[in-house]
């Protein structure tokens, strides 16, 4: 049986944005983030990461960083009685410095790699699913794949190239909107 699921950046929606940070004791939950997911997880989502990490292309960070990273927030959402039921990243970046991660990939959002082999690994429902981010890459890697987005508006997009793929859903001001407007799309689909 399909499952639904919430796909979250990280850097910015997820956690507050520091650029290449991979430092635990700097690493802090947006406000309102777990009170959002403990609301989305009554609905019986699944709460998946999807983030960009180019700083390892860039030789900034290194995968080993990564883990670091994960665990510290595995580590805040336990705090919070949450869980994620999976962390997926993307080391590329068509610019990177370091040997076999420059490179242009299906899983650098705005495609969506990441998504999609997510819901491959873990039976997930698409189309009943939402991805929140906090620029317009977010948005078109969730339309991508065919779930539904909320752009979690909060001043880090700087471009705003509109395009079809690029219209989300939903815009929202923080990660705690973003949950009460899925859940009130929870609520008209019922």
């Amino acid at each position: 049986m399909s499952i639904k699921a919430i796909f979250l950046d990280k850097d910015g929606t997820l956690i507050d944005d520091l650029p290449y940070n991979a430092d635990p004791r700097r690493m802090t939950l947006c406000a309102g983030a777990g009170a959002a997911l403990r609301l989305l997880s009554r609905l019986d989502y699944r709460l998946f990461v999807v983030t960009n990490q180019a700083g390892v292309a860039l030789g900034k960070l290194t995968e080993a960083d990564l883990l670091i990273v994960q665990h510290r927030l595995t580590d805040l959402l336990f705090r919070e009685r949450l869980s994620l039921d999976g962390f997926y990243y993307c080391p590329h970046h068509p610019d990177g410095k370091v040997g076999g991660y420059g490179v242009d990939c299906l899983c650098r959002k705005p495609m969506p790699g990441m998504l999609v082999r997510a819901a491959r690994e873990h039976d997930i429902d698409l189309s009943a699913s939402w991805m929140l981010g906090d620029i317009l890459n977010d948005v078109e890697a969730g339309n991508r794949a065919g779930c539904r987005t909320v752009l979690v508006d909060c001043g880090n997009e700087n471009e705003w190239r509109l395009g079809h793929y690029r219209l989300p859903t939903r815009v929202a001001p923080d990660i705690y909107s973003a949950a009460v407007i899925v859940a009130g799309g929870e609520g008209a689909a019922r």
